[in-house]
């Protein structure tokens, strides 16, 4: 079975893990690091742009110095798992800020948020003003996070 992995090449998968690494490497340092010329380079990441495997560049911050040090997870069950309120509930995550993740899942609840706040009294407004007022919302569990053991984005090339 093809999947599109099978469609690059070792240097495409190589330029895809450096620019994983550092998005800011410059041109001409990915093209020494592959063995390219950088005109060669360049029209291989505009390639891989073009076709969906970089999806973006952003930078990564640190939450605790821009008032968001409190990370939560959050599984919602919803009253009806049909269309109109799953679009709806969809719909109301994509404009909270706090929200950064927002997964549908097999189990035992329909969704999984991966939510980031200031602290546990701005985690309580959130979930009384907010989680709650989401359309379609039956139960909720929350889980607080202790400690941030792994986080990442990368993914092996």
């Amino acid at each position: 079975m093809s999947t599109d992995i099978d469609k690059i090449d070792k240097i495409d998968r190589r330029i895809l893990a450096l620019l994983q690494a550092d998005g800011r490497l410059s041109n001409l340092k990915l093209a020494e690091a592959v063995h390219l010329s950088p005109t060669a380079v360049l029209e291989r990441v505009r390639r891989l742009t073009r076709d969906g495997y970089i999806l973006g560049y952003e930078a990564r911050l640190d939450p605790a110095k821009l008032g968001a040090g409190l990370m939560v997870f959050v599984e919602v069950l919803l009253d009806r798992t049909v269309q109109d309120v799953m679009d709806t509930f969809r719909a109301s995550v994509q404009v909270r800020p706090e929200i950064l993740e927002c997964h549908l899942v097999a189990g035992g609840f329909d969704y999984l948020l991966k939510t980031r706040v200031a602290d546990m009294a701005a985690y309580r407004e959130f979930i009384g003003s907010v989680i709650w007022t989401l359309p379609g919302v039956r139960e909720t569990r929350t889980y607080v996070v202790m400690e941030e053991v792994k986080n990442t984005a990368v993914i092996a090339v």
